[in-house]
């Protein structure tokens, strides 16, 4: 270990600092400025309306439960700056997102202070050069594809963007000190600690952190007993941070109307902290594994607009050659970032990449610093001047990120949601597998702003998990009273699965879909019962699916019934990608079923509809 020897700061070194305050605050306005003009204008895809929902009731979100987003979420939406809860709380995504990128200038900046900077007097433009640099890294970072996504609507990850960012620069300055040559101040490790217990208490891939922080640590202080024993004192403001997830059973115990996996007792707090219900895609096969890797190297070229890359390529070997330390420590963040996302089998896994596209950013800086020095020299007075030309990199990113990253006019899961609820009778009862597209907002749609209060909406595979049944129950009593039998005895063996007892998938398969036929046959008499297309033919069998608006009614004969197809409120948002293409094939294949119901009855019905559906698959419009 390098021990260093105290020395007075150097001369402009506060005036340095504040003029990289003030530079770090402005990217980080402009950057929130840009958010908020591309800013989602509502919900929007996958677990945002159930987020909405978690936040603005005190809920209980899906594993790992966020206590720490849902209680600032409930702060947040109570704030009287917008006029719904849902775009308070994507504006929380937008500034946690922005002082996100405040914090990782000032981290940078700190960064390139220990790597190229000397302990003697900084030779003139070595600041102008540094500032730069720090600032056109944080322009990448901020306009680079994912991270910019995140800043745009609800979600977990934004304020965990903040907290990396606040982790990794306490981290640094209580390794290496404030500036070079100055002692470090131990206050700055209780201070990471804390900060590292509140980024468990949000999202627990912080884990991710620990075996780079882990080397640079006893990398700069030694395996000493000092050492132990400062980690000895950490974990009490560790400790007391993480102890937010109390949030988790006191709150559940109460029974608010989201409460999943019911994490009320001992045994289900530790399954819902750990993630169980999701292990069954984590480190699930090799060929997954392998999927997601090229996914991760085919989509990290043009994550930071190319010019980031090359950047980061060209900062390494020199952050090598100066800091070997801090070279280990990033790439550790790196690495332990992807080998562990790649082995998570999902669709949307572009935000547990975020930190390795941190990494290359930090190394971005480097490579910045390095050609600048190439461009005006080391010693040149003119560096200041020059120094403009290292925020191009994120202006290019800022320019061909922004047509990817501009959600200011997706209305599409609003849409599809409103157009739902208008397909649906009073007081129906609807079984769908569509999360994605809408069930997730209906949380928002009907228990934040009371729309639609009447239906009944239960997703078909959330029904295969025992906490769910008892959340329905807590919504709906008398549906499950009606079924108490089925429930009951798909809950016994549902148990045995849960609890790792042996236990026959037949068994538990037959259970289920006996379960979920009742809930239709004991229902249908006295209230319309709907299932959306995806919704398998077993469940339904003996009853006839008749299409009505985007859902499908289930009737006891094979009569012809008339229905009419809802105006669509539809406002197009021409851009292509998984979840879009998605709704609009929804909306063709809901058009498309209703033709063929008609095709013998009324051709010209039929026929306009077909007409619909091509124009939704090839345009996006109806």
């Amino acid at each position: 270990m390098t021990h260093v020897r105290p020395e007075a700061k150097k001369p402009g070194s506060s005036r340095q600092r504040h003029q990289t305050g003030i530079a770090a605050a402005v990217v980080a306005l402009a950057a929130f400025i840009i958010y908020l003009w591309t800013l989602t204008p509502g919900v929007t895809f996958i677990d945002s309306g159930e987020l909405a929902a978690v936040a603005s009731t005190l809920g209980i979100a899906h594993p790992t439960g966020y206590p720490l987003f849902t209680l600032a979420g409930w702060l947040f939406s109570k704030l009287p700056i917008a006029p719904e809860p849902i775009v308070r709380l994507n504006i929380m995504a937008a500034v946690c997102c922005a002082a996100g990128v405040f914090l990782f200038v000032l981290l940078v900046d700190s960064m390139l202070r220990h790597v190229f900077s000397k302990r003697t007097e900084a030779r003139a433009g070595e600041a102008g050069l540094r500032l730069g640099a720090s600032v056109g890294a944080g322009m990448l970072l901020a306009f680079s594809e994912t991270y910019w996504s995140q800043a745009l609507s609800v979600e977990v990850y934004p304020l965990h963007l903040l907290l990396v960012a606040a982790i990794l620069l306490t981290f640094l300055r209580a390794a290496f000190g404030g500036e070079p040559g100055e002692p470090r101040a131990e206050h700055q490790w209780l201070l990471c600690a804390f900060l590292l217990g509140l980024s468990f208490a949000n999202h627990m891939t912080t884990i991710l952190l620990v075996p780079g922080l882990a080397y640079v640590y006893f990398s700069t202080q030694g395996w000493t007993r000092a050492s132990w024993n400062r980690l000895l004192k950490m974990t009490v403001p560790f400790a007391l941070a993480l102890s937010l997830y109390v949030y988790l059973p006191v709150r559940a115990a109460q029974s608010p109307p989201l409460n999943w996996g019911y994490p009320a007792t001992l045994e289900r707090l530790l399954w819902h902290v750990s993630g169980k219900q999701y292990r069954v895609w984590i480190f699930s096969s090799m060929e997954a594994a392998g999927r997601q890797f090229r996914y991760f190297i085919d989509s990290l070229p043009q994550e930071h607009a190319y010019v980031g890359l090359v950047l980061a390529v060209i900062g390494l070997p020199l952050l090598w050659r100066r800091n070997r330390t801090m070279f280990i420590g990033t790439l550790l963040l790196f690495v332990t970032c992807v080998l562990y996302s790649i082995n998570y089998d999902i669709h949307d896994i572009d935000s547990y990449f975020l930190l390795a596209y941190i990494g290359v950013a930090l190394w971005a800086a480097c490579g910045l610093y390095v050609i600048g020095t190439w461009i005006v020299g080391r010693g040149s007075r003119a560096a200041r001047g020059w120094s403009a030309l290292l925020l191009l990199p994120g202006v290019a990113a800022l320019l061909l990120n922004f047509g990817k990253a501009n959600q200011r006019d997706n209305h599409l899961v609003e849409d599809y949601t409103m157009n739902m609820f208008s397909s649906l009778q009073p007081g129906a009862l609807v079984l769908s597998f569509q999360w994605d597209s809408w069930v997730s907002a209906s949380y928002y749609f009907q228990l934040v702003n009371g729309m639609r209060p009447d239906l009944i909406v239960m997703d078909k595979e959330l029904l295969r998990r025992s906490w769910y049944l008892r959340q329905v129950e807590s919504r709906y009593p008398w549906l499950i009273e009606r079924s108490r039998e089925e429930v009951n005895s798909f809950l016994r063996e549902v148990d045995k699965f849960e609890r790792n007892l042996p236990y026959n998938p037949s068994v538990i398969e037959a259970s289920y879909v006996g379960m979920i036929r009742s809930f239709v046959e004991k229902n249908l008499p006295d209230r319309p019962v709907y299932v959306t297309s995806e919704i398998e033919k077993e469940f339904t069998t003996g009853y006839q699916r008749v299409p009505e608006g985007l859902a499908q009614r289930l009737f006891r004969d094979t009569l012809f019934h008339p229905t009419t197809f809802p105006p669509l409120v539809y406002r197009d948002f021409p851009r292509k990608g998984r979840q879009e293409d998605q709704v609009r094939r929804l909306y063709a294949e809901a058009l498309g079923a209703r033709g063929y119901y008609y095709m013998n009855r009324d051709r010209g019905e039929a026929e306009r509809c077909f007409a619909r559906a091509r124009a939704f698959m090839s345009a996006g419009r109806p």
